[in-house]
């Protein structure tokens, strides 16, 4: 790597920055069941004591995703207190997540539902959101929906489709002006019929119908097998529409597989698809990055430092692709020198512009050892186990 390149490297890490989910650090699992681990943070303050630890060790994760029926459950009564919380520990709250789909109410839908009651409290709740983000001076409102149906001719789709556009137009009209709302989107799953955001276009419709400030959430395990993601993100990049990713690995299905796990180039290809446009545009992508895992089997915290290194690491990868040399290429259609040019950048060694960064900030050379040598581990194993263990027995 040469100097222009280590300078691009690290000016690109001065600037990414990167979430993580407040649910990444407590005990979560599968439809299957959970796997109960004795350093779990049950409480917002030890999440965010846990998230303060991811920032501190990679200098990248100033912000915490948090989901309000979790982490606030008393509503805007929580906000003070959860924002003082947040400082004492180095971050700050990131985007809010209402939760839409773990109600009894919610069985057949929530701005989907056919009755108008349960609507309106899906709506309230979310506008309720809406007042908290304002209150923790949160930007982004991250909107998730399971509603769909199971077996054919159950519901009326156009209909759904309607009251989600009257919902979401709703929602947005309680925005701040520097606020926005973030339509995600799934395929399946736990609607196994038809879901009612199904897919990027889906998503892509409903925030155009919701308000200006409605932008598309693109989740990397909600796509079909073998789907091109990068060409999901270059579309959504060119129609103006792109506003965050939530980041996770797969196998199959929604796996929330650590990020860079399975398949580290996916990621690369984003990242340039990104860097590429922002070459050709002279302009900056006002994208938010979060990662979003439920991490069953290994260590929350180590799960999370994991992701986030590897998510810097092949967001400075990207950075190192010639722009002009692959614009050319495409151009004279050299199909060989044209994937050539993300090829050669893919695999050069970033590690030692990282690690110059790292040392630049004061920031753990290698942060996964310093975190395991640190001694907090071992601190909070010792204060959340017996509560942790206790919920073992009472889950079986």
């Amino acid at each position: 790597m040469n100097d222009t390149q280590r300078e691009k490297v690290q000016e690109a890490l001065d600037r990414f920055e990167i979430e993580v989910p407040s649910w990444g650090f407590a005990n979560t699992g599968t439809r299957f069941g959970k796997f109960l681990q004795p350093a779990a943070a049950s409480t917002i303050e030890e999440k965010l004591s846990d998230a303060g630890q991811v920032h501190a060790m990679t200098g990248c994760c100033p912000s915490v995703a948090v989901h309000v029926l979790w982490d606030f459950p008393n509503g805007l009564e929580d906000t003070h207190g959860v924002s003082r919380i947040a400082a004492k520990h180095n971050v700050r709250i990131g985007s809010i997540n209402p939760n839409m789909f773990q109600d009894q109410i919610y069985k057949h839908g929530s701005l989907g539902n056919p009755d108008e009651q349960v609507r309106r409290a899906a709506l309230d709740h979310m506008i309720e959101c809406v007042s908290i983000s304002h209150a923790t001076d949160s930007r982004d409102i991250s909107l998730w929906f399971a509603d769909g149906s199971n077996y054919p001719g159950s519901q009326h789709i156009r209909k759904r489709r309607h009251w989600f556009i009257d919902g979401l137009q709703e929602l947005h009209s309680h925005l701040d002006p520097g606020q926005r709302m973030l339509v995600e989107y799934k395929p399946f799953e736990p609607a196994f019929y038809h879901t009612d955001i199904a897919d990027w276009g889906m998503a892509l419709l409903m925030a155009r119908a919701a308000g200006p400030q409605a932008k598309v959430l693109v989740d990397l395990g909600h796509h079909y097998q073998a789907q091109n993601i990068e060409q999901i993100v270059a579309w959504l990049l060119a129609e103006g529409m792109l506003g965050g990713f939530h980041f996770n690995d797969r196998r199959y299905a929604d796996d929330d597989l650590t990020l860079g796990s399975i398949d580290p180039y996916q990621l690369f290809r984003i990242f340039h698809e990104i860097s590429y446009w922002e070459w050709e545009t002279d302009g900056q992508a006002d994208i938010a990055y979060m990662i979003d895992q439920s991490h069953n089997l290994k260590g929350k915290i180590e799960a999370m430092i994991q992701s986030v290194c590897r998510a810097q690491e092949l967001y400075a990868k990207s950075m190192l692709v010639d722009h002009d040399k692959l614009a050319a290429a495409q151009t004279a259609c050299d199909l060989v020198e044209a994937e050539e040019c993300l090829q050669e950048a893919f695999a050069t060694d970033v590690k030692p512009a990282i690690l110059e960064w790292r040392k630049s900030r004061n920031v753990p050379a290698n942060p996964l050892t310093a975190f395991r040598s640190g001694g907090y581990l071992e601190r909070v194993t010792a204060e959340r186990s017996e509560r942790n263990m206790a919920a073992v027995s009472s889950y079986a």
